[in-house]
């Protein structure tokens, strides 16, 4: 079964500089069909203006994970990073026991656009840490690239949580299939473009949500960019 979240029925809000939609229930939105899938809790698309972003805050219990699709977010935290995460890599922040960091747009001139996913994990008051790493277009182009995974499998990003998460730019008329295992839920998120996921249009800021799905056929009608959570 899929379930199409089409983009114009998340969440909203609107800060001035900062413009954000909300996949699942998240601070001043609040929808009781859509609160979490799996350990999926949060997926937000954030478009932050110019040299604005989120000053220190804490977070905990906590897998987090940031995607920019375009431009470039710095980032410090309480463990000592300090760092700069461009379009194309992605950032692990494991905030177990207690983490606070900032987040800011890099540019002065540019605005910064990034999914953010937050996803419970398997157990609470884990070692903060971080980890980050770049995969290319070339990388993603016309199959599913494993960013991240329990393992830190193929030069992952080690979540820790019984998720394996792929990032993929499909180009026009291309297609790829995936097997799933009977237990498994999936989430595809579509940053870009236009996609066929087994028979269902899905289009850039919509999600679905897959189960009982024993095989993942994906093709694009134009040049797409989404990701694929495969949660055991």
């Amino acid at each position: 079964m899929i379930e199409v979240i089409p983009s114009e029925t998340r969440g909203s809000a609107d800060h001035g500089w900062l413009q954000a939609k909300h996949t699942f229930s998240f601070a001043e939105y609040h929808n009781p069909q859509r609160v979490h899938f799996g350990p999926l809790r949060v997926i937000n698309e954030d478009r932050i203006a110019p040299g604005q972003g989120f000053g220190t805050h804490p977070h905990k219990d906590m897998e987090i994970l940031t995607y920019p699709i375009s431009g470039a977010i710095e980032h410090k935290d309480s463990m000592g990073n300090g760092t700069i995460i461009s379009a194309g890599e992605v950032q692990r922040m494991t905030a177990g026991t207690g983490v606070q960091h900032s987040e800011f747009n890099h540019s002065q001139n540019d605005e910064l656009h990034l999914l953010q996913v937050w996803m419970f994990p398997e157990k609470k008051d884990l070692e903060p840490g971080y980890e980050q790493k770049m995969f290319t277009r070339d990388d993603k182009l016309n199959q599913l690239r494993l960013i991240a995974s329990r393992d830190g499998r193929n030069g992952s990003v080690t979540v820790h949580q019984h998720v394996d998460l792929y990032a993929s730019v499909l180009q026009e008329g291309e297609a790829l299939e995936m097997g799933i295992a009977a237990a498994n839920k999936l989430f595809v998120q579509v940053v870009s473009g236009e996609i066929t996921v087994n028979g269902q249009v899905i289009t850039g800021g919509d999600g679905a949500q897959i189960t009982n799905e024993r095989e993942l056929r994906i093709s694009s009608q134009s040049e797409a960019e989404f990701l694929v959570f495969d949660m055991g």
